[in-house]
């Protein structure tokens, strides 16, 4: 199911590029020029996640955040905000009333994409319980985060984790090197495509045998067994 984002911003450069960058990474995506715009539109049709200009025309970004967490229907609407630099006691005030990120403009399509997806992963809004991954005796536990191998239980590194449940979480899909990168690691530019294949070797380690389930795609990247 394609997961909506409401993005609320008054300038239309900026709107645009958003909505552009969003409807590329898969998301449906609406707009609003205004806060009290983008509470209607929130009210009329509830979205999965809203980026939220903190500097808007009509109503500040932060009493927008404040009405959508005093609303009982809206109250656990995951927020990602947008900001300037300069706006550190704003974003400080969003943050306490509930906003769930932020991004710092100027900022990248790849780094809102990526901040956008984690919040997704991290927030749950239909009360249902995260989905645990299992597969032969190899078991992923995102909420409590578990990896078991039958009654053994392993060790491993965040980024060990994130590698697996991006690649669990799409059994028999070829990962590239590149989109794994975006997906554990996002903005840091220094690590490499070698990083990836480095944490897949140790992790293939821990996991024993169930390691051959993640397999290599010479030249492209891998893929989880299904």
């Amino acid at each position: 199911m394609t997961e909506r984002v409401l993005v609320v911003d008054d300038e239309p450069d900026l709107l645009e590029l958003v909505r552009f960058t969003l409807s590329e990474a898969g998301f449906e995506v609406e707009t609003a020029r205004g806060g009290i715009e983008g509470l209607e539109k929130a009210q009329r049709r509830r979205p999965d996640l809203v980026v939220l200009d903190l500097m808007l025309p009509d109503l500040p970004g932060t009493e927008v955040c404040r009405r959508l967490r005093a609303d009982r229907s809206l109250g656990g609407l995951p927020i990602l905000m947008l900001t300037a630099r300069s706006e550190e006691i704003d974003r400080v005030v969003g943050l306490e009333l509930g906003a769930d990120d932020y991004v710092t403009k100027p900022f990248s399509p790849r780094e809102l994409t990526l901040r956008a997806r984690a919040i997704l992963r991290r927030t749950r809004t239909d009360g249902e319980p995260a989905q645990v991954f299992r597969l032969g005796d190899l078991e992923l536990d995102p909420e409590r985060h578990r990896c078991r191998v039958g009654d053994r239980e392993v060790k491993l590194t965040a980024k060990e984790f994130e590698l697996l449940r991006a690649l669990m979480e799409r059994p028999g899909r070829v990962m590239t090197r590149d989109r794994l990168l975006d997906e554990v690691w996002g903005s840091d530019i220094t690590v490499t495509s070698r990083t990836i294949d480095t944490h897949l070797k140790r992790l293939r380690e821990k996991l024993g045998e169930a390691g051959d389930l993640v397999e290599t795609v010479r030249g492209v990247g891998y893929r989880f067994s299904d």
